[in-house]
């Protein structure tokens, strides 16, 4: 979910701490004030740096794999991106069919825009690198995109990040491939993840199932989506049972990087590399003020 705080991020957001602390030091105009805003600006970049080098080599030490051939464990692929057979995951704000969509709605409010609704999809869909398929799942990824749309009607802006089918896709995670008879398949969570990411985007469903044509999906005609639901998630378990064996990306549970990216790892590996070296310089820049303030108290 929107929601949850998104690493990639992260960089921004010490930044904007940073700053913060330099015009709160302004406004205190101490030198205790000055060596308690410089220290936490070091705390801060410490812990960037930490978390941007880890990235860096995260990226730069895991060997890419092939899907027919990759190990059990942790991994990174290189491939395009393909949705699953079934109705395919459209933006709610623009209706864009994607593989995956995050959205931001903000509505104008004193001459601010504030937040009025977000989310993103959970559907997982396919990587394919020409040596087979691996299911995606995108929940605990942090995720990158190139695709970002953004405009306003009215009093209102939209935001909207996008993957898309046929893009190239890198995803760093834990792999695993599944027999078919071992994967457990539970139908009634599925529907429900179905239908939910179906009341996501209230026209298309209305298009679909409001029979009576008066503008609202009543009872009988929710019962009719949720119905349909359940033959499309039928339709993807026999499918899924159709394969010899079945391949998985997922969040690793041992806490390492999980990634989703439409970035190609060299670029990836090369941004965080800068980004560490900045919280770095500014680390030892902080420290140098904290030094140079104590000694001219002492």
């Amino acid at each position: 979910m929107i929601v949850r705080l998104r690493r990639e991020y992260g960089h921004f957001i010490t930044s904007g701490s940073q700053l913060l602390l330099v015009f709160a030091g302004v406004q205190i105009d101490s030198r205790t004030g000055w060596i308690a805003c410089a220290g936490l600006i070091a705390a801060i970049s410490l812990a960037a740096w930490i978390s941007t080098y880890r990235r860096a080599r995260a990226i730069d030490d895991t060997p890419t794999s092939k899907v027919a051939s990759a190990a059990q464990g942790y991994v990174e692929l290189n491939g395009s991106g393909r949705a699953l057979e079934g109705p395919p995951v459209t933006s709610p704000c623009g209706h864009v069919a994607c593989l995956w969509y995050r959205f931001l709605v903000e509505a104008r409010q004193n001459d601010r825009w504030v937040t009025e609704s977000s989310g993103e999809s959970d559907v997982s869909f396919l990587l394919d690198d020409g040596t087979g398929e691996c299911l995606v799942d995108p929940a605990g990824a942090e995720i990158l995109t190139t695709r970002k749309d953004c405009w306003t009607e009215g009093n209102r802006r939209y935001t909207e990040w996008l993957l898309l089918a046929r893009e190239a896709l890198y995803v760093l995670g834990r792999f695993q491939t599944r027999s078919c008879e071992e994967l457990e398949l539970n139908r009634d969570e599925a529907v429900k993840h179905l239908l939910a990411d179906w009341k996501r985007n209230p026209q298309e469903l209305r298009k679909r199932f409001d029979l009576d044509g008066n503008g609202e999906v009543d009872l009988r005609e929710w019962e009719l989506a949720r119905a349909e639901a359940r033959r499309e998630v039928e339709q993807m378990q026999r499918e899924a049972r159709q394969r010899s064996d079945l391949h998985l990306m997922r969040m690793p549970e041992d806490g390492r990087l999980y990634l989703i990216s439409a970035l190609s790892p060299e670029r990836l590996a090369r941004r965080y590399r800068w980004w560490s070296l900045a919280h770095l310089v500014i680390f030892f820049g902080a420290l140098a003020g904290v030094a140079r303030a104590v000694n001219l108290a002492a």
